[in-house]
């Protein structure tokens, strides 16, 4: 289980405004603007973006997979990440090679990571 998880961005403002419009589609907002650090959640700020560390050489990139309550809400996050721009990794689709009821949608979000809604229900 993760409190929270935090990610560097090249450009915070692009990345912002990125998840700005993908969370809003799981229910999750921005709770939280500190100094340079921005934080998403729905109860709490689980979520941050900051700056790039300029000690840290590069972007690594991340993996991130969100929650989503529905299957409407996986291809509702994939439409507002595709309306910003986003990298279409894969589109939504069951995938039983993880398990069954197992539904994802994969895109890459400004900073190269690869960012995921999922919902492990059936329709």
């Amino acid at each position: 289980m993760l409190d929270h998880v935090g990610i560097q961005c090249a450009d915070v403002s692009a990345a912002a405004r990125f998840y700005d419009a993908v969370l809003a589609t799981l229910g999750a907002k921005r709770i939280m603007d500190f100094e340079q650090f921005i934080g998403y959640g729905i109860d709490k700020p689980d979520f941050w973006l900051g700056p790039v560390i300029p000690e840290v050489e590069g972007n690594r990139e991340l993996h991130l997979a969100f929650i989503a309550n529905d299957r409407a809400s996986v291809r509702a996050f994939f439409d507002a990440a595709v309306g910003t721009g986003a990298e279409v990794l894969h589109e939504p689709r069951e995938w039983p090679e993880y398990h069954p009821g197992y539904y994802g949608a994969f895109v890459r979000d400004p900073d190269g990571n690869n960012v995921e809604a999922v919902c492990h229900r059936p329709e």
